[in-house]
């Protein structure tokens, strides 16, 4: 089970959307917060950017122990959320870039004993590493997604 092409390209290119998603933004809509729950466009991006060098070390536990338990991650129990959230739009972008780059580099060099290790998810249960490494691409279009509904909410 090598790492699908699919999984890779997507890995490279997922956030290539980036500069169209935020392409005509108003001035300060990254920082905006039209709806007083939800997170700013900078703060989702700030979440994905921080949420990355969360899952390189879910990859070293899956590949360092058998079948570790992973909790799910939640933003407002890290207690470094507060710094990452606090970083300038252009930090945050600089970083999600730099980690991202990161995460390939270790994506790519798994063997296909490395992608079948398992690490069980406290709500998902026993998922391989490449369903791990599918996970957190849908979790990182959800926020892209939101990226999108923030900048351009009324």
């Amino acid at each position: 089970m090598a790492l699908p092409e699919i999984t890779a390209y997507r890995l490279h290119s997922q956030l290539d959307c980036l500069s169209m998603l935020l392409e005509g933004a108003a001035r300060g809509a990254l920082e905006h917060r039209p709806v007083p729950d939800k997170w700013s466009a900078k703060e989702n991006l700030a979440h994905l950017a921080r949420y990355q060098g969360v899952f390189l070390e879910r990859i070293s536990l899956i590949l360092a122990q058998d079948r570790p338990a992973i909790s799910s991650y939640k933003a407002e129990n890290d207690p470094e959320w507060t710094a990452w959230s606090a970083l300038s739009s252009e930090e945050v972008l600089q970083r999600l870039h730099t980690t991202r780059r990161q995460i390939i580099e270790r994506a790519e060099k798994l063997s296909d004993a490395q992608l079948a290790r398992t690490g069980v998810h406290s709500r998902f249960g026993e998922l391989t590493l490449l369903q791990w490494l599918e996970f957190f691409l849908l979790h990182e279009a959800h926020h892209l997604l939101a990226v999108l509904q923030r900048v351009h909410e009324r």
